[in-house]
C-alpha cells in the first residue's frame, strides 16, 4: 500500500491493461519500487482518455495493445495530444513488425513484451525517466530491421501527389478517418485514394503498405 508522503515524492503512473492478474502484478510491482507509485489502472483506453480530461496527467503510461474497444495504438495517439509530455511504455504480447511501428509512430517511448521479467520493467521506467527508450531485445532487432528496409532502392509506381501525401499520413500511423480530416475531405475520398495505391503497389495489406513504402522509400 502506499502511503500519501510516498506519493507526493514519488512519479505517478497510469495503466491500461485489460488482464487483471497481470495488472494487478504490475501494480504491485510498481508501488514496491522506491520513487514510483501506481496512481490509476483501467481496463480500456476511453475510461482513462475520459480522467485524463479532469486530472493532472501521469509522468508515465503503462499501455497495452490488445484491448476491448479502442486500441492501444489508437490510445496512445489520443494521449499523447492530450498530454504530449506523458511517456507510454507498451507491455504487450505482440511483437510483429506492424504494431511495434505503428506504436513508436503512436509516440511510444518504449516497447516491452509481457514476458519481461519484473527487473526489466523497472529497469525500463528509470530508463524512460533519464530520457532512454527501452525495448525487449527481439524487438530493438525488429526496429533496427525497419531502419535497414528504408535504406532500400527507392521504387517507382506512378503514385500521384496526392496519393503520395496519403501513404505518407498512412505510414506514419493515421487510421483512414484521420488522414480525411487531417486533409479535410470525405473518408470516402481517402478509402478510393487507398485502393488505388494497394493496387499500384501490388499489395493487399495496411502492413504490406507500410513496410514497401519503407524498404522502397515511397515517401
Amino acid at each position: 500500500m502506499v502511503n500519501r508522503a510516498q506519493k507526493t515524492e514519488s512519479i505517478a503512473l497510469w495503466m491500461v491493461e485489460d488482464d487483471a492478474l497481470f495488472r494487478d502484478g504490475v501494480r504491485t510491482l510498481i508501488n514496491r519500487t522506491p520513487g514510483f507509485f501506481c496512481e490509476h489502472t483501467f481496463t480500456n483506453c476511453e475510461d482513462a482518455l475520459k480522467l485524463l480530461e479532469t486530472e493532472d496527467a501521469p509522468r508515465i503510461l503503462l499501455m497495452d495493445l490488445g484491448l476491448p474497444g479502442m486500441s492501444g495504438i489508437e490510445g496512445m495517439r489520443r494521449v499523447k495530444e492530450l498530454s504530449p509530455a506523458t511517456d507510454v511504455l507498451v507491455l504487450t504480447i505482440y511483437d510483429d513488425d506492424e504494431r511495434v511501428f505503428e506504436a513508436i509512430c503512436a509516440g511510444a517511448s518504449g516497447y516491452l513484451l509481457k514476458n519481461s521479467s519484473g527487473e526489466e520493467i523497472v529497469s525500463a521506467l528509470s530508463q524512460i525517466i533519464q530520457g532512454g527508450a527501452p525495448m525487449n531485445a527481439q524487438v530493438a532487432r525488429r526496429v533496427l530491421d525497419l531502419f535497414s528496409r528504408m535504406a532500400g532502392p527507392k521504387g517507382k509506381y506512378d503514385l500521384t501527389p496526392r496519393e503520395k501525401e496519403v501513404l505518407g499520413l498512412l505510414v506514419g500511423g493515421l487510421s483512414k478517418r484521420q488522414i480525411a480530416d487531417k486533409l479535410i475531405v470525405s473518408f470516402y475520398t481517402i478509402d478510393t485514394h487507398l485502393k488505388n495505391i494497394y493496387e499500384k503497389l501490388h499489395v493487399h495489406t495496411r502492413s504490406g503498405v507500410v513496410a514497401k513504402a519503407l524498404k522502397e522509400r515511397l515517401i
